[in-house]
């Protein structure tokens, strides 16, 4: 069963396209990678997924609802959660604040309510602070919940804003370049996470360069280039395609990982 369904999407920014004509299926509960040369359209595929992008044409349903006019904030209260390729943290917070920032999200307290600090406020406030701590803790964060973020190196900053997107309970996490920056050990830590997040029935769709996390992590792979579907399938015909092979290194040296 698709989770989200990307039908004939296009997007151009001042007569260059971007993505034309994409289409795909995210299967629920599965890791749904993207990959492609530098320049493909990944990053604007992902914002037009959260809705800071308005597709020029297409369809984009999640959870059979359609969200392609969809502001931001609507596309995550219906369960999208994002990560970003550059850290985007809140350095002047502890990292357990960094999170009760995702756990908000769950929040149902009218802004006059949150003004007034009436009982129902103060309750979800408790709820905040245990959703932030149950996500730190499954992303094996705990004794970094009081630390500083502008503190902390940059691998643990990785997984703090993972566990900032879990607090909002998402149906389906989309995690741009996860793996960016982090060296071996951190880059094992990391693939061990991803599979924690799918085991735990989150969808994950994953944006990475580093083509073996890629394919130990991934279910299914789709391929773009220049903004088109080029191939899709298990990484193991990903892997074979000789369409992909060409696009991606050039057809210079075989694709095996």
């Amino acid at each position: 069963m698709a989770l989200l369904r990307i039908d004939s999407i296009s997007k151009s920014f001042g007569g260059v396209t971007a993505i034309a004509d994409l289409s795909f299926d995210v299967p629920e509960g599965k890791v749904y990678a993207v990959i492609g040369p530098n320049g493909a359209g990944k990053t604007t595929l992902f914002n037009m997924l959260c809705g800071i992008y308005t597709p020029d044409e297409g369809s984009i349903r999640f959870r059979e609802s359609e969200i392609v006019t969809l502001p931001p904030h609507q596309v995550a209260a219906l369960g999208v959660s994002r990560t970003f390729q550059n850290l985007q943290m809140f350095f002047n917070m502890s990292v357990l604040d960094n999170v009760k920032v995702g756990a908000h999200l769950r929040s149902r307290t009218p802004l006059w309510s949150a003004a007034l600090r009436l009982p129902q406020t103060r309750h979800e406030e408790r709820q905040a602070d245990n959703w932030a701590r149950e996500a730190l803790s499954f992303c094996g964060l705990e004794e970094y919940l009081r630390s500083e973020a502008d503190a902390l190196p940059y691998g643990v900053l990785k997984r703090v804003e993972i566990a900032r997107a879990l607090a909002a309970a998402p149906k389906l996490l989309l995690m741009d370049e996860p793996a960016a920056g982090l060296n071996d050990t951190e880059t094992k830590e990391m693939r061990a996470l991803i599979r924690r997040i799918s085991e735990s029935g989150i969808t994950v769709l994953l944006v990475e360069h580093n083509m073996g996390l890629v394919m130990d992590v991934s279910d299914r792979i789709l391929v773009i280039d220049y903004g088109s579907r080029l191939a899709e399938g298990t990484p193991k015909q990903i892997q074979n395609d000789p369409a992909v092979i060409q696009a991606y290194l050039g057809g210079e040296v075989q694709y095996a990982i």
